[in-house]
């Protein structure tokens, strides 16, 4: 019998949670593409071809953008959504292939809140789409609009359990298309993260406040994400760890809330960070969010995955290897390259089997 190889880098070493194993820790970050014509929220070949690379080129796990978990919900209404079960089995196609190249298909449920009805980023027009262009009213936790975005209405707290259900039923149906890891997106701005941050959320009931108050409505979403999936697939949550900006959200509340995840059924914290205001000042350069990682790993106790300029095989090793976080998730560089993961493993001395066959004379000779 021939013995199985075992990885020599951090980077490729399979990652366990729960009944969900991935082939290495090059993990496949949410991208979206605005690219649903029909604005049905119904996934196209666009979406097949553009994360079925990913799972080819060797990605550990491949994440779709944000899906919607009502219409109302979406950043563009060229999203992505999973409210009614033709989407449902639309995305069963891709998360199928995803696994059959491999990689562990996972899937990001969302709703954009205030920063909801946007034009896409290459569109003429920028802002909120009006009426008479298909656009839509928006909802927030407060009636504080996103820079000049138009104003949202404030959920009233009678709304919020239908909100909640409708993060479990897309979870449903992400299960039932076989997705097996369910992120649940509290970050960059959107409408989970408009609760957390004091910035966005001004409420004076049980949905503001305190940091329990605030944290309330995610931990809601993460216990009903959990019940819908089970006891044995996997359940991340992604928080941007800061706001950038002074009196916001921030690396000690994300931490806190981060072991209340756990608690709540919550695997893995996908940690990155800003997008909830106009005036946030971040210090982008090459791993920029890596030490914000590494402060809710180390506070939390929790598992988590790095984002932010990773752009090189060797800056993923490093990131894994000194503990720093478990993950990494890529997004640009990915772009530039879907098949990163196998020049990592090939630049890092790894020799690892799956290559497709289709691509394997592409392989560099040793």
């Amino acid at each position: 019998m021939v013995p199985r190889y075992v990885p020599q880098t951090a980077l490729f070493r399979p990652f366990t949670l729960r009944s969900v194993t991935t082939r290495n820790r090059v993990w496949v970050a949410p991208m979206c593409q605005y690219s649903v014509e029909a604005r049905d929220g119904v996934p196209t070949d666009w979406h097949l071809m553009h994360l079925g690379q990913f799972a080819a080129g060797g990605a550990g796990l491949v994440m779709t953008e944000a899906t919607a978990v009502v219409p109302e919900g979406r950043i563009s209404p060229q999203d992505l959504g999973l409210w009614n079960d033709g989407q449902r089995d639309a995305l069963a196609r891709i998360a199928a292939f995803i696994r059959a190249q491999g990689a562990v298909p996972a899937i990001q449920l969302a709703h954009a809140g205030r920063k909801a009805s946007t034009f896409r980023p290459w569109d003429a027009r920028r802002g909120t789409v009006p009426a008479e262009d298909g656009g839509w009213p928006t909802v927030a936790p407060s009636a504080i609009a996103f820079g000049d975005y138009a104003e949202p209405r404030a959920l009233d707290a009678a709304e919020l359990p239908a909100l909640v259900a409708a993060f479990g039923d897309a979870a449903r149906r992400a299960r039932e298309a076989g997705f097996e890891v369910f992120e649940v997106h509290a970050a960059h701005g959107y409408l989970l993260h408009q609760f957390l941050s004091p910035l966005s959320n001004t409420r004076t009931d049980a949905y503001g406040g305190s940091l329990e108050n605030r944290a309330r409505l995610v931990l809601e979403v993460v216990r009903a994400v959990r019940a819908a999936v089970g006891d044995e697939l996997v359940v991340f949550v992604r928080l941007s760890a800061t706001d950038w900006a002074e009196g916001g959200w921030n690396e000690e509340e994300t931490t806190i809330v981060s072991g209340w995840v756990r608690d709540a059924g919550g695997d893995l914290v996908d940690v990155s960070s800003g997008g909830n205001v106009r005036h946030q000042s971040i210090p982008v350069g090459p791993l920029y969010q890596v030490p914000l990682a590494e402060t809710v790993k180390d506070g939390s106790g929790v598992p988590v995955s790095a984002v932010g300029l990773i752009t090189t095989p060797q800056q993923a090793e490093d990131v894994v290897a000194s503990g720093r976080a478990d993950a990494v998730m890529l997004a640009r560089e990915l772009l530039r390259d879907p098949h990163f993961a196998l020049r990592a493993a090939e630049e890092l001395g790894e020799d690892i089997d799956y290559w497709a066959p289709q691509y394997v004379r592409a392989r560099p000779a040793r």
